[in-house]
């Protein structure tokens, strides 16, 4: 009795808590012509022709393929929504106006108002539906306005979408009083706040305590429910709570609640119901012409369970155990079927429940049919809400508690535990885990028709990426296939037949790993070689790739796979698959595994002839000997490892230029066709980060049949190993080639350490310190000072080193000796405590305990405030009354005192971790099994003993007393776990579990330092939620970055600011700091964004002129191809933002982005608005500049080529007025380009530095601006480094010169990639050949780079000789670089080295050749 009165006072004053309703989000019903058993004959009919239709033979042309331009979410028209009378009869008209997500409800709204029109005596129903994205349009959101104010109800229902909710309740709220009836299912709280039945209102939701949300935490406590759950148990206990209401108040609460049963019903009949229950008891009209009249007695609303298992074809609608459900399905219809029950594969399918109600079901109908013609046994389950880890765990086990599926494909596209507004990825995962097999969520298009998303370039809508393919992914599902949508005239859901059969296929195979027996399974494993032509087989990014694959194939052999007679060592695997370590790929040498003739590619690659446009008919020149195509590779027993080709334009300047990226050349069709049809592959493990399948053309998510991606991986399930700290490109896999991905752990970094002059200028300074005051001594050692200083180039560090020429230290004073010092020490301090990881990481392998205090210093540097964790130095720094940042500061100016002090914390921070590892390091020097320093026992013991503990002992023992166990004890906590997750070892496992057909757990990407969850790895790498940035502390983090860079600008340039800065945002950068260069490029614009109630950021608003302190920057913003994939609606919150300050009536001296946009609208004959684009990227489906490309492989002309190609392929806008295109403004992209004064990019990580990759120069507009100024002035360029607790703005000069010293010159990185052998050799020419880019691109890198790379690499004859001997391509292209940046102009050096060189260059050309 007690419960039953709580929840009538919950229901009295419904939703005071945006929690309860925020998560209380039934799908939307969807009403077709055809119910479920209607299905019976048709269903019947398709088995009986057994339409075997496989992916396999995939659509040459799409069979939605339409001609129509770009745009995307408005051809959908609310006139199709529109019921009037045909006869109104005399009888009062109710018009009713609704807005809903979807497009399903068009259907039973349309029918039950006809229905309402044909036969009711006493109303008639003129309706009008929109969906919620066609408020976007101007005149469809005009139309919407006069709609309502002529309204007598207005019904909304999942208005999730910040913007468009405050377009619905800016026009509804106003009219609120004057409305019969407002009814709004789960929504927005301020939409929900609109509701009105009578005197039943929400409008204190959100703003204060809610007794709902108690009940519902209640309800949770008790069963763990979720809140729709304890929804639907409050709907079905109604009558028992409406009693304890006041009966007007229960009337009209009743009212609402049965609406929003009949909503959730959903069938013509249910909302027929509801709308003649509120005309004749809500609506004026109405009820006075009934008066004295019988009202209307209401039908119960008609609801199935809550959860069940439901068929097509079964006698009984559904079964509410699976018992009953395989008595009929095993015995019934599997025979008819022809399904052997005691062999079929089992595939488990989750259904949206109100699709069943409204038995819009045909989608549902076509993929089970489609399954079981491939002889497959389905085991489809729906829930009433939106939690379906119950149905899972009800329907999907016997009754032993064995698992009864294969695999599991979620057909609603939506997290498994919960809906648009709230998931429970945790709960979803461990669910998921149990079940342990391949966990799929096929996307049901939801905002466009089937032909709007084929004429998109950019594929799914982009808020359907971040609800339904984003959330999913972080429970650990895989392969966001479209399968359905809806038909655009009527709203209903369709199958798109090609996709259909692509998804059942995936599921077989994926099923079929877990059946198969591994003796039995043919594994492809695919490395890559990048650049082509040269010493590069084998390239991953950080992996010893050829020693990861010996360590995969002794895994596979202990679990009885056939391995044939692989070598086990990594020398003579590498040997079999290159037949010669030189790897020269345009020659025989490289292992041939397979030559296709033309006949056979054309019979089995059915899209071979759309290749034909950009590449002519087959074999080519690519891959091939002139007669057939060649598939490199070498295999054993069942496993082939198979060399992927390259992209195949690298060395074309011509294909370089174009917009648009090149279709794959026949080569690398040929190859996965291979991989498929010829070796019958049943599962390929692309090796490491990472390759091209996943960046070829195509649209960037949504796959359509001629995407090709979609069309090269077809049916192949893939399991693709990828750096753990690279998260965005890892999502590109996943979402674009079909990857379940593992990620690898990238190798710890180290301190850089010092080398030569930079060892001997700290010993200087350390003697100075003792003999700073003696009048002999301390002079002549800053004389030292100050000429090794020069020899090691700081002279261009430190801006007033004194010149070597008549400088005498005895003639300064002590203070400005100190000076000198001290800026020395700085810089070198810089270098040594400069973090790079040393060597390659091999899989399986954990770090050693070296290794591992590495991770943890860095780990513990960081404050994490939201954890209550103090960073180590933070906590020493206060132990001697001194604040760490303050310390930072003095430090980075060069103050001795600060620099020694600093470099004292960092010694005992070190010492302090050391201590704690050293507890739990074997004989061995690796950590296996991790002491709990923080368990009962060990405190006790500590106590009783008296002791400190290590890390504490140690910091008081490097020269800090005042230090305690208490504030090192949360610290030390989070390191000991961290300890545990660093020397974890999940990568093999994680690849077995994938390739066994089981499930592999979600985990974020990232950097491991930032974020320790990154780690284990082994794991299924996600993205995060995009909706989720940028988070208030990423703002709070970039405001600060801003002003200190507006601020160095501003000293540098006589207190002016800069009026443009060109910007570039990277998707890993933004994962790893949740926004943070996002939010500075809003930062400068003066523009700050906002979150809505639900937490997610899709608004932004102007800060005043007042409030901001200063002028807004205009900012241009090249976004690379991933961030464009991953973050769309982040584009979307700058253009609106950057839109808002173009648009503001601000005085153009405060205001550069008005200023700007004016000029260039005048000069493009534009209006100001279009003229304020400034977000650019490329063209959907195409990636970079390919500048890098042109550079690596020599196809560039000149810098002008350089320039053009990333004009032309960056040049695309975004805008947010046309959502549904990139379109190419190279004129405006040029004219926003020509205001630039500072370019500026991030570095986050110090995993991946600006010569790591060519990504950064490649993405560098430095020289292009300068190319378009009218000036032709240089503009500044400047990096921040936010790699360490201490980040810090350097200009790019000195990033580069940084970088060169601790990596490419510095013996501790080039000799421990040396270690590795072959592969060592390629990472440094890497290196060498991205600091050419950098001179390319922006002509930023030092003479003495060269000079001393030089001296190094080719000067040292064993040095050399060294290199020639382990990869003696790669060292030709060493010898290649070091001759085209002199050619070029780059580096100037002595004749004598020139022709060294030249010499070299033929010597090893003929050691290659074999002469």
């Amino acid at each position: 009795m007690a419960s039953f009165k709580f929840a009538a006072a919950a229901l009295l004053s419904l939703g005071a808590s945006s929690y309860g309703w925020q998560t209380s989000t039934p799908f939307i019903p969807r009403v077709i012509q055809q119910s479920a058993v209607q299905t019976n004959a048709l269903y019947a009919a398709q088995r009986n022709v057994a339409r075997r239709t496989s992916s396999l033979n995939m659509v040459v042309s799409d069979p939605t393929e339409v001609k129509t331009g770009g745009g995307m979410f408005t051809a959908s028209n609310a006139e199709n929504r529109r019921v009037l009378p045909e006869d109104v009869r005399g009888r009062p008209t109710m018009k009713i106006v609704y807005v809903v997500l979807e497009s399903q409800y068009q259907s039973s709204m349309t029918a039950a108002a006809k229905r309402i029109n044909a036969g009711s005596e006493n109303m008639a129903v003129e309706c009008v539906g929109y969906l919620l994205e066609e408020l976007r349009n101007d005149d469809a959101y005009e139309q919407f306005k006069k709609d309502m104010e002529t309204a007598d109800v207005f019904v909304g229902s999942l208005i999730f979408v910040q913007e468009l909710a405050e377009k619905v309740t800016e026009v509804v709220a106003p009219l609120r009083e004057k409305l019969d009836a407002v009814l709004v299912f789960p929504s927005m709280p301020e939409v929900m706040r609109l509701n009105k039945v009578g005197s039943f209102t929400m409008k204190n939701l959100g703003q204060s305590k809610s007794v709902v949300a108690d009940f519902m935490k209640k309800k949770k406590q008790e069963d763990g429910s979720s809140f729709e759950e304890g929804m639907l148990k409050l709907l079905r206990t109604l009558p028992k709570v409406l009693k304890f209401l006041p009966s007007d108040k229960a009337a009209d609460a009743r009212t609402f609640m049965m609406s929003f049963q009949y909503w959730l019903g959903g069938s013509p009949e249910n909302l027929e119901s509801l709308l003649l229950m509120v005309g004749q008891d809500y609506v004026g009209p109405i009820k006075e012409s009934m008066q004295g009249k019988d009202k209307v007695i209401m039908e119960e609303p008609v609801l199935l369970p809550d959860k069940a298992i439901w068929h097509p074809v079964a006698p009984d609608i559904v079964f509410e155990s699976n018992q009953k459900y395989f008595e009929w399905y095993n015995k019934e219809h599997c025979p008819d079927a022809g399904i052997d029950p005691a062999t079929a594969p089992t595939i488990g399918i989750i259904l949206q429940k109100s699709h069943i109600n409204t038995k819009d079901d045909t989608h549902y109908v076509s993929l089970i049919s489609e399954l079981e013609s491939r002889g497959a046994r389905v085991v489809p389950i729906y829930s009433g809400g939106l939690d379906f880890s119950g149905p899972v765990e009800d329907f999907m086990y016997d009754t032993s508690g064995k698992t009864i599926v294969d695999t599991v494909i979620n057909l609603t596209g939506f997290a498994l535990v919960g809906g648009p507004a709230s998931q429970d990825h945790k709960k979803a995962a461990q669910v998921l885990k149990k079940l342990n097999v391949p966990y799929m969520c096929a996307v049901p298009l939801v905002f466009q028709s089937f032909e709007e998303w084929q004429a998109s370039e950019l594929g799914l809508h982009p808020i359907q990426v971040a609800l339904q393919v984003s959330l999913p992914e972080i429970d650990g599902a895989i392969e966001p296939i479209i399968y359905a949508g809806r038909e655009g005239a009527t709203g209903r859901s369709v199958p798109l037949a090609d996709r259909v059969n692509l998804l059942a296929d995936r599921a077989m195979k994926w099923s079929n790993l877990r059946i198969k027996k591994n003796e039995e399974k043919k594994i492809a494993i695919t490395i890559f070689s990048f650049p082509p032509d040269k010493g590069n087989v084998g390239t991953a990014a950080y992996l010893d790739v050829f020693d990861s694959i010996k360590a995969v194939l002794a895994q596979l052999k202990t679990e009885g796979y056939d391995i044939g007679d692989a070598p086990d060592s990594k020398e003579a695997i590498m040997e079999s698959v290159l037949n010669d370590p030189e790897a020269r790929i345009n020659s025989p040498e490289l292992n041939v595994a397979y030559r296709m003739n033309t006949d056979e590619y054309y019979e089995l690659t059915p899209y071979a002839k759309d290749l034909e446009e950009n590449w002519g008919p087959a074999p080519g020149n690519l891959n091939s000997d002139g007669q057939n195509l060649v598939v490199y590779g070498k295999q054993f027993g069942n496993v082939f490892i198979g060399v992927q080709p390259s992209f195949g334009y690298e060395g074309d300047p011509m294909r370089l230029l174009f917009a648009k990226s090149a279709s794959p050349h026949h080569g690398f069709a040929a190859y996965y066709t291979y991989l498929e049809k010829v070796f019958g592959a049943d599962a390929v493990l692309h090796f490491g980060t990472h390759g091209s399948l996943e960046f070829m053309p195509g649209k960037q998510v949504g796959m359509s049949g001629t995407c090709y991606p979609d069309r090269l991986i077809n049916s192949l399930p893939s399991a693709y190993l990828y750096a753990a700290n690279n998260p965005s490109e890892a999502t590109i896999a996943k979402r674009r080639s079909y990857s379940a991905t593992v990620s690898y752990l990238t190798p710890p970094a180290e301190n850089a350490g010092l080398y030569k002059g930079l060892k001997e200028l700290k010993e200087l300074i350390s003697s100075y310190q003792g003999l700073r005051e003696n009048e002999a001594r301390g002079p002549a050692i800053i004389n030292s000072i100050v000429s090794t200083a020069w020899t090691c180039n700081l002279d261009k560090d430190i801006e007033d080193l004194p010149n070597l020429e008549g400088y005498d230290a005895k003639n300064d004073t002590i203070d400005r000796r100190d000076d000198i010092a001290g800026k020395v020490y700085s810089q070198i301090m810089q270098i040594e405590s400069r973090l790079l990881p040393c060597g390659l990481h091999t899989v399986g392998v954990p770090p050693t305990a070296e290794e591992a205090i590495a991770t943890l210093v860095n780990i513990a540097q960081l404050d994490r405030p939201e954890d209550g964790i103090e960073g180590i130095p933070r906590i020493i720094a206060s132990s001697v009354g001194r604040e760490i940042n303050e310390i930072y500061r003095g430090n980075n100016a060069g103050i001795l005192e600060d620099v020694e002090l600093n470099e004292k914390i960092t010694q005992a921070s070190r010492a302090a971790v050391r201590a704690l590892v050293e507890q739990s390091t074997d004989s061995n020097g690796r950590v296996k099994d991790v002491k709990n320093f923080f368990d009962e026992a060990g405190g006790i013991f500590g106590g009783f003993m008296g002791m400190k503990k290590p890390w504490t002992q140690s910091v008081i023992d490097a020269g800090f007393p005042n230090v305690t166990d208490e504030r090192f004890t949360p610290v030390f906590e989070y390191l000991e776990f961290c300890l545990k997750q660093v020397v974890a070892n999940n990568e093999l496992p994680g690849i077995m579990e994938l390739l066994n057909g089981q499930f592999l757990m979600p985990a974020p990407g990232g950097d491991p330092i930032r974020n320790p969850d990154v780690l284990p790895t082994g794991r299924n790498m996600h993205a995060l939620d995009p909706s989720a940035i940028p988070t208030q502390a990423a703002v709070e983090v970039s405001e600060d970055v801003v002003r200190k860079l507006l601020e160095k600008l501003k000293d540098e340039n006589d207190g002016m600011y800069p009026e443009s800065i060109a910007f570039t945002l990277w998707g890993t950068d933004n994962i790893k700091t949740y926004g943070e260069s996002l939010a500075q490029v809003l930062a400068l614009a003066g523009v700050r964004p906002v979150s809505d109630s639900l937490g997610r950021v899709n608004k932004v608003e102007l800060i005043p002129l007042e409030e901001l302190g200063r002028p807004r920057i205009d900012v241009v913003v090249s976004c690379s191809g991933v961030f464009r994939d991953l973050f769309i609606n982040q584009m979307n919150l700058m253009d609106r933002g950057i839109k808002m300050a173009a648009e503001a009536d601000e005085p153009l001296e405060m205001n550069f982005v008005r200023k700007h946009a004016i000029e260039q609208a005048k000069e493009l004959q534009i209006s100001v608005r279009e003229a304020a684009c400034r977000v650019f990227s490329n063209s959907a489906g195409s990636y970079s500049a390919n500048v890098g490309l042109a550079i690596e492989n020599g196809g560039w002309e000149d810098e002008s080529q350089l320039q053009e190609q990333f004009l032309t392929r960056k040049g695309f806008a975004f805008n947010a007025d046309k959502p549904g295109m990139m379109e190419q403004q190279a004129d405006l992209f040029k004219s926003a380009l020509k205001t630039v004064d500072v370019t500026f990019q991030n570095l986050d990580s110090s995993e991946i530095s600006i010569t790591d990759v060519s990504h950064y120069y490649d993405s560098d507009p430095t020289k292009v601006v300068a190319g378009l100024r009218d000036d032709k002035k240089k503009p500044v360029s400047l990096m921040a480094d936010t790699t360490t607790a201490n980040a810090q703005v350097r200009t790019l000069s000195e990033t580069v010169r940084l970088d060169a010293r601790t990596k490419l010159l510095n013996p501790k990185f080039y000799e421990g990639m040396l270690s590795t052998g072959y592969e060592g050799v390629r990472e440094i020419q890497k290196r060498l050949r991205n600091t050419m880019g950098w001179s390319a691109t922006a002509g930023e890198v030092d003479n003495f780079v060269f000079e001393d790379a030089n001296s190094v690499f080719i000067d040292d004859a064993e040095m050399q000789q060294r290199l020639l001997d382990t990869n003696p391509n790669a060292f030709r292209d060493m010898v290649t670089t070091f001759l085209e940046a002199n050619g070029r102009g780059y580096w100037e050096t002595s004749e004598e080295n020139i022709e060294r060189l030249q010499e070299l260059y033929a010597e090893v050309e003929d050691r290659i050749e074999g002469v």
